[in-house]
């Protein structure tokens, strides 16, 4: 497959809410409507979430193998940090889908893609938030169209961060207790769901295992691509993330802050408890690292060397150095990367490009078929 004429392919034919088939490849891309709840957090601390009204009500893509029989087994797919749409995942989705022969469901981050306003992503619409910024972080050269958005939302409230992944971690175990129920058309009952997760989504895979709400992902494996670090050694500032300023008041607040409030502040139960155990190296270190090993044979992934956003030691930090060396396979690519853009089409080696893709997804899919 050539990588870069596949991108441009699929995203000449993907719109949200449109259903689709890839005559090259034979998959069907559906779409599935979902209605979010708020957590309880939220509903008390973010008056501001309510009148996000795509946040609450989305639709969501299934890149499936053609055919009308439910499936017995899917993989879920959960993208990075301050994504505005599905574009880089699609030739992933597609490729997972049919390799594998199941269904590949995009499931979009609280806030994210199209759970966003388009304001979100309209330089228009962001240009007085950006000149805003540029007053009170004067040459920070992290500041951008793409972040800025983000980066305002998380200065405002650090809070944000966790009350996202939370809602996301709720929506996760609704749509995984329907799927196993035999509630959606598309899988059998008792569906075994496993997971693809790259940058943040590995850490909310991660706190979704931990957490493992009503057993649902007990037998879930999961395959991590750029993802897996402990909260602490995440570097999230770059201009298709979060600014400096924003970064920093983020780690403030989960380091220092996060947890040590009033008893009643947050929800205690085994998703806060997963989280806060993710959140330093030090912390909870013997029980956390005790579970990555016990699930030792249900988790591998890829680390990429020059990835200073989700740096392998601080895999090792969150995993264990054990678990880690026999889990995580640490890579390099011979051509120009960045955590961001792993597998970039601009780029003059296109052969090492499509031979870097085919490495990476290859083994996700080795690992599913066992």
């Amino acid at each position: 497959m050539n990588y870069n004429d596949r991108c441009i392919a699929l995203n000449n034919s993907f719109k949200i809410g449109v259903d689709t088939h890839l005559e090259e490849s034979g998959i069907d891309i559906k779409f599935y409507r979902f209605n979010s709840a708020w957590c309880d957090d939220e509903k008390e601390t973010s008056q501001q979430t309510i009148a996000i009204n795509e946040n609450l009500s989305f639709d969501y893509p299934i890149f499936s193998p053609e055919g009308s029989n439910r499936h017995e087994k899917a993989i879920l797919l959960l993208h990075g940090l301050n994504e505005r749409n599905w574009s880089k995942y699609l030739p992933w989705a597609e490729y997972l889908a049919l390799q594998t022969g199941r269904p590949v469901i995009l499931f979009p981050i609280a806030f994210h893609i199209n759970r966003s306003p388009q304001t979100w992503s309209n330089p228009r619409s962001l240009t007085g938030m950006l000149n805003f910024r540029r007053e009170k972080c004067v040459d920070d050269r992290s500041l951008s169209f793409a972040n800025v958005a983000l980066s305002e939302r998380i200065s405002q409230n650090p809070e944000r961060f966790y009350l996202s992944g939370r809602q996301t971690w709720g929506d996760l175990t609704t749509l995984a207790g329907n799927i196993k129920d035999g509630q959606h058309p598309l899988f059998k009952e008792d569906c075994k769901i496993d997971i693809f997760a790259y940058s943040i989504g590995a850490f909310l895979s991660q706190v979704t295992l931990m957490a493992n709400e009503k057993n649902l992902f007990s037998d879930s494996k999961l395959f991590m691509f750029c993802g897996g670090s402990i909260f602490h050694s995440m570097y999230g500032i770059s201009r298709s993330i979060m600014d400096r300023l924003a970064f920093n008041k983020l780690q403030d607040y989960y380091v220092h802050h996060f947890g040590s409030e009033k008893e009643n502040r947050w929800q205690r139960d085994n998703a806060f408890y997963a989280f806060f155990r993710m959140i330093l190296p030090s912390r909870q270190k013997i029980e956390r690292e005790n579970f990555f090993s016990q699930i030792r044979s249900r988790i591998a992934g890829i680390a990429l060397e020059k990835d200073t956003v989700i740096p392998y030691h601080g895999v090792c930090e969150a995993l264990g150095t054990e678990t880690t060396k026999s889990a995580i396979t640490l890579l390099d690519f011979p051509f120009p990367y960045t955590h961001e853009n792993p597998f970039p089409q601009q780029t003059k080696d296109q052969v090492s490009l499509n031979n870097a893709f085919n490495q990476i997804f290859s083994r996700a899919v080795e690992f599913f078929a066992y």
